[in-house]
């Protein structure tokens, strides 16, 4: 496993999702085949994540919904991460970040951030 993956996904864990965005896409950059949209979708969830910490909905909701998009195709593991868990929990929150949006709320909690482990079968 590339070190820059297990990176991304370190800083992403920390909430430091703009760093996470940087490590995946200097991965991402270097990646051809089935893991360049994977990398792309995990690249988009910390582009999503770092939208709403500014409050930027509209952002956010774009972001979630093309990396739910890329993610789906990768259900429900791939390169030892539980997808399917991220997938849900990318879809609460965009449901969250929506109303929020629309000014149906006020707050995003940020308890639903997800983390994202490395899986061992």
């Amino acid at each position: 496993m590339d070190d820059r993956f297990l990176q991304g996904i370190h800083e992403f864990n920390r909430q430091f999702f703009f760093e996470a965005h940087d490590v995946w896409e200097d991965l991402w950059i270097d990646t051809t085949g089935t893991h360049r949209l994977f990398y792309q979708g995990l690249i988009q969830t910390a582009v999503g994540f770092y939208h709403l910490s500014n409050r930027n909905f509209k952002g956010a909701c774009s972001q979630f919904d093309k990396a739910r998009a890329k993610l789906n195709q990768y259900l429900p593991r791939f390169h030892g991460i539980d997808t399917g868990s991220l997938v849900a929990s990318l879809d609460s929150c965009l449901l969250d970040a929506e109303a929020l949006r629309d000014g149906r709320g006020s707050e995003f909690d940020d308890r639903k951030i997800p983390q994202i482990h490395i899986v061992y079968d």
